[in-house]
């Protein structure tokens, strides 16, 4: 789950304000006589809209509105850093570049994330050493360092909290909601290339046996084992998830009936324990949920033909 749009405009939105009321505040009451009071008023002024402006459309703006509003803030603060009339004034900034550093990490991809901050550090920098007070540097220094240490740490613990959010902690596969929203991106995908895309239901048969007879742990062995080995079986643009209990699912981009009955036919293969599974190959307009519906109907009819002794075609 990359870029998370809504939260990053929403902190972006925060961002703004508290740079606006900042620059409002060093306006109003100046550190120093030469102090650049117009462009801390226009600043706030900027900051003041974009903070609006990004609080309005938090709902509906693409994901590259944060990385310009990111950009545009640091240019902004590389602004102030050269008309800067004291030292404390361009340290000062150091702050902001932090805030950029963790909303960044917080909110975008690991690459994406460091080549923002990278930019960041950057362009602001340049600002701090054009500008007329000197003797900062070492105290500069020290806000870049944090800059980077504070982003990275960000940047991992967003990457870990994302992968608990969207993992089945039993299997280790995509639990239902990370499942679902993968899907409906690889579905988009398909019709934008006009690609099949085939889902498919696994079902494993007699799972309450195994829970009934050799108890909840193996039933829980059995599941790990299973998501273990049909995940050696798998491309690496599938999708493996898990709907609870002993329902899986498989979400199969650039993939027909006839090449997904080849793949269910090498799980099987390599599966310690028998499943029965439903397929449907997603058709024109046809949306996830409507797919699904499909592929359980055929699971249904393959748990009863297996019952009655027969065997199915893939759908």
């Amino acid at each position: 789950m990359h870029g998370d749009r809504r939260s990053g405009l929403s902190l972006l939105a925060l961002l703004y304000g508290c740079a606006a009321v900042m620059c409002a505040a060093g306006a109003l009451w100046p550190m120093a006589s030469r102090t650049p009071v117009v462009l801390l008023s226009a600043l706030a002024a900027v900051g003041g809209i974009g903070s609006a402006a990004l609080w309005h459309l938090r709902d509906r703006a693409p994901m590259g509105v944060v990385h310009a509003a990111l950009a545009l803030l640091s240019l902004l603060t590389a602004v102030l850093a050269w008309r800067s009339v004291t030292a404390v004034g361009v340290v000062g900034l150091g702050p902001v570049l932090v805030a950029l550093g963790v909303l960044a990490g917080h909110v975008m991809p690991p690459v994406p994330a460091r080549l923002q901050v990278a930019g960041a550090v950057a362009v602001v920098t340049l600002g701090a050493v054009a500008a007329e007070p000197g003797g900062f540097v070492s105290s500069w220094l020290a806000a870049v360092g944090t800059t980077a240490v504070l982003t990275e740490a960000q940047i991992r613990q967003s990457g870990a909290l994302r992968l608990a959010a969207g993992t089945d902690p039993l299997t280790g596969v995509a639990n239902r909601r990370a499942w679902e929203a993968e899907s409906a991106r690889l579905l988009a995908h398909a019709e934008r290339t006009g690609e099949p895309l085939t889902v498919a239901v696994l079902d494993l048969d007699g799972f309450k046996a195994v829970n009934d007879t050799a108890g909840h742990s193996a039933g829980d062995a059995l599941l790990r084992s299973l998501a273990a080995q049909w995940g050696a079986e798998l491309r690496r643009s599938d999708l493996l998830g898990r709907l609870g209990g002993d329902e899986f699912v498989l979400c199969l981009p650039d993939t027909d009936s006839a090449r997904c009955a080849e793949l269910l036919q090498r799980l099987r293969a390599a599966s310690s324990a028998p499943w029965s599974a439903g397929t449907a190959t997603v058709r024109p307009g046809e949306d996830l949920a409507a797919a699904l519906v499909r592929a359980d109907v055929a699971l249904y009819r393959e748990k009863s033909a297996r019952r009655s002794g027969r065997r199915t075609s893939v759908d």
